[in-house]
């Protein structure tokens, strides 16, 4: 009978915690609306375009708003974690974005990619190049005044508590989310670390 290797796995040290962010400078929100994307697959499939109808500012406000099922404001949580996965990349000493893209994950809420975005909304009418540089007016959401809560599940034996709640400072700062963030020579999305809700963490479940 052949000799059997015995292969032991190893748990993966995985914890938990909540990371309150704090808004610095207004979010700009824009979700692509089912009209857009729409018009992006008619014209990959070379269909005949429809005659441009009057732009109605309302409906593409409203458009653009990013919901979670319950009917709240939202935003892609993988653009938090691409935010800090940026900054340490660009700014932290001796990480590298191929490992940290495996050593954290952001949780949507109710099933979503999307988390909550706390704050009330306004439209922003903003002159935009497209195309050639063809200029056009856009019409998006603003939260002037903005907070919202990050469930971070991580990896404990690669990167540690301090480390993550750095990150996510480092990114609020040099790299943001949202429309014309420092990232893209903006300086809208910038956020930082509510200090009181960067120590606390949950064990696995599993």
């Amino acid at each position: 009978m052949a000799n059997l290797e015995v292969i032991e796995i190893k748990p993966i040290n995985v914890k938990y915690t909540e990371i309150r962010i704090i808004g610095d400078t207004p979010l700009i929100v824009h979700a692509w609306s089912e009209k857009v994307k729409k018009a992006m697959l008619d014209k990959q499939m070379k269909k005949a375009k429809n005659a441009r109808v009057a732009k109605d500012p309302e409906e593409e406000y409203q458009a653009s708003f990013y919901r979670l099922p319950d009917g709240r404001y939202g935003f892609p949580a993988i653009g938090f974690k691409a935010a800090a996965v940026s900054a340490g990349g660009r700014f932290a000493e001796g990480m590298k974005m191929t490992e940290l893209r495996g050593s954290f994950f952001i949780d949507g809420e109710n099933g979503s990619d999307l988390v909550a975005i706390e704050g009330e909304p306004s439209m922003r009418e903003d002159t935009v190049r497209v195309g050639m540089g063809v200029a056009d007016i856009r019409y998006r959401p603003e939260f002037r005044t903005w907070t919202t809560s990050v469930r971070v599940r991580f990896n404990a034996d690669k990167i540690s508590l301090e480390q993550l709640v750095n990150l996510f400072n480092l990114a609020g700062f040099g790299v943001g989310v949202g429309e014309w963030r420092p990232e893209c020579d903006g300086q809208f999305g910038c956020f930082h670390v509510a200090i009181e809700s960067a120590n606390k963490t949950e064990e696995s479940s599993k």
